[in-house]
């Protein structure tokens, strides 16, 4: 998924893609309002759900769906839609991660690993009736294989697939050029066949044309308005069992004080923020009546990429990056007048941890930090040297180039995020007190100029999973857009072969340690090339009316997040409050605390990807 903060995120890429925003003052909101002909103390919501007959769970979101389009969606609520719409060969547990099955019942390599043949379950049909088969899975990774247009979210996956073919409706067989340790975590929504094949340009098709939408996931989606709401309604044929709330809406708030205060008046069961609550919005709930906060480690990273020439797979230059970036002493003196610790007290109120490599720690098996004497710690006086040696020096206040120029930067932000705002504030004083301009220009849409590659800098982030392959991928050359302007799976231009020889080390390590290792060599490049610096990992804070929702599962079970999961788990398992969840699945729903905890997940085997971009705006 999405939401990066780029252009996609973004999750994406995603571009993906949690993030707690400054905290201003605490909200001074009513603690509810009547509704004529509600009954006292019920919420509006469950009040007209009453009167329909019917179940229904909204979720205030401050993103932007950027396409529902599986091939396209690269935010982090568009990849969230796709997962409720379509299945995936494999999923994962809520508890531990590991893979199991989804469309897929299970999956076998050949001796030499280069054939996978992945077992089809006969019970998944979709929504119009027809049965889901080995040749909808074929027909989707060979358009992906096939067609530019249709990989322009998930082509990573596939790079390395030589063949796709479906011998039998419920065998899928798919042949490699070289080994890949990513076969159980093709993150990758599965279509059918008889819907898609109809589309022409798939670079230009949104799928919101039509509705209901033909899926065969736990939802179907019934009605989609731009910057409104998307909506969905229960798939009682789901094979795995069918959602215990009747409807799901996504709604979203542009404004997330307006979002807090439609919780507080039952308008909307949760509200996860943008993309998280702020440390004010979060303290104003907690006692309210009714509502519950839960807050959960991260798997998000905040971080600040540069922009080091954008540039296309054939190596066509664009864009008007400023040149000063293309020197990496400039970029690591700009990471190094960056206080992390401040940003985490001031802007995150202790909601975070300070960042460092590309992985959250989170997830321990590829969590790496820098040595004592490679840490890009917060040193202004070693700073203002690199900026010395690089040319740049002081005049007047000011950093001049050999040119006569002044070094004034731009740094793309999002709009809908706080954060973004208010560490933007910080780094306009701390680069100024090197002699260094910089424009903050807040986007609704960062993405466009993202894309353009006309921009300095931008606030990136993205979910990062279990399997690290995506957000690995995406700073790979194959990720660079094919023209200039176009989506494109990467995050921002980088393209080294160094780095690419890595990933593909990484790629056919089947060796859990091994291939953790390769990872790590990764995120240490990363590093040092001073292309990304990662600021923090924010917690995961949300909030949900227990007046409406029971229980909901949140991921990983023992503590960790609701909204933006890889899997469905949340609004699938989500029990309407007074009903017994006694239709439909085999899962029960756990009921939420408020907890923080550092969550270690064992590293081995295989599992699935996911992706998404991390800001409220992006590629997620």
């Amino acid at each position: 998924m999405v939401e990066r903060v780029p252009p996609r995120s973004v999750q994406p890429r995603s571009r993906l893609r949690v993030l707690l925003a400054s905290g201003t003052a605490a909200l001074a909101l009513a603690a509810g309002s009547v509704v004529p002909g509600a009954p006292l103390g019920v919420a509006p919501q469950q009040a007209q759900a009453a009167d329909s007959g019917t179940s229904t769970l909204t979720v205030a979101v401050a993103q932007s769906v950027d396409s529902l389009s599986p091939f396209l969606a690269q935010k982090l609520i568009s990849t969230s839609v796709s997962r409720l719409m379509y299945d995936f060969l494999t999923n994962y547990d809520a508890k531990d991660n590991h893979a199991i099955p989804g469309l897929a019942t299970k999956w076998e390599p050949s001796a030499d690993k280069l054939t996978w043949t992945y077992t089809i379950r006969s019970n998944s049909k979709w929504s119009d009736g027809q049965q889901a088969t080995a040749e909808d899975a074929a027909w989707t990774f060979n358009k992906i294989m096939t067609d530019e247009g249709a990989a322009q979210a998930n082509g990573s996956f596939v790079t390395n697939f030589k063949k796709v073919t479906a011998p039998s409706p419920t065998k899928l067989v798919i042949e490699l050029k070289e080994p890949q340790a990513t076969m159980a975590a093709l993150d990758v929504p599965i279509v059918p066949k008889h819907v898609w094949e109809e589309v022409g340009d798939f670079s230009k098709f949104n799928n919101d044309t039509k509705f209901p939408i033909v899926g065969n996931g736990p939802f179907v989606l019934t009605d989609y308005k731009v910057d409104q709401y998307v909506k969905l309604k229960a798939n009682k044929d789901f094979w795995r069992g069918a959602p215990k709330f009747d409807e799901l809406v996504f709604k979203t708030y542009k404004d997330q004080d307006a979002a807090v205060a439609a919780l507080r008046k039952g308008e909307v069961s949760f509200v996860a923020g943008s993309p998280a609550l702020t440390p004010a919005q979060a303290a104003s709930l907690k006692g309210e009546k009714n509502v519950k906060v839960n807050e959960g480690p991260g798997r998000r990273f905040f971080a600040l990429a540069t922009n080091p020439g954008a540039q296309t797979k054939d190596g066509k230059k664009f864009g008007n990056g400023n040149k000063a970036l293309l020197d990496q002493k400039v970029r690591q003196a700009l990471f190094l007048s960056i206080d992390r610790k401040t940003i985490i007290d001031k802007v995150f109120q202790g909601h975070a941890v300070e960042g460092q490599g590309y992985i959250p720690p989170r997830f321990s098996a590829y969590y790496w930090q820098p040595s004592a004497g490679q840490s890009l710690a917060y040193d202004p006086a070693k700073a203002a040297k690199l900026l010395d040696e690089a040319g740049y020096t002081l005049k007047g206040g000011q950093r001049v180039g050999k040119d006569g120029k002044p070094l004034d930067l731009r740094i793309l932000c999002h709009a809908t995020d706080p954060n973004d705002k208010a560490v933007g504030k910080y780094l306009q004083e701390w680069w100024g007190k090197l002699g260094i301009g910089l424009k903050v220009d807040c986007r609704d849409d960062a993405s466009v100029p993202w894309y353009a590659g006309e921009y300095d800098l931008a606030f990136d982030g993205w979910s990062v999973n279990p399997d690290p392959d995506f957000v690995l991928g995406i700073h790979t050359c194959d990720a660079l857009p094919a023209k200039a302007k176009e989506s494109a799976a990467t995050d921002n231009f980088i393209c080294d072969k160094t780095y690419d020889e890595l990933y593909k080390k990484q790629l056919a390590e089947y060796d859990p340690a091994k291939r953790a290792d390769i990872v790590k060599q990764m995120q240490s490049w990363l590093y040092d090339s001073g292309y990304m610096s990662v600021i923090a990992y924010p917690n995961a804070v949300e909030a949900y009316r227990t007046d409406q929702i029971k229980s909901i599962t949140t991921m990983p079970e023992a503590a960790g997040n609701i909204y933006g999961q890889d899997g469905y788990w949340s609004w699938w398992s989500a029990v309407p409050a007074g009903g017994d969840g006694a239709d439909g699945s085999d899962s029960t729903g756990v009921v939420i605390g408020i907890v923080i905890v550092v969550l270690v997940l064992a590293g081995g085997g295989l599992f699935i990807a996911k992706r998404r971009r991390t800001t409220a705006d992006d590629r997620e």
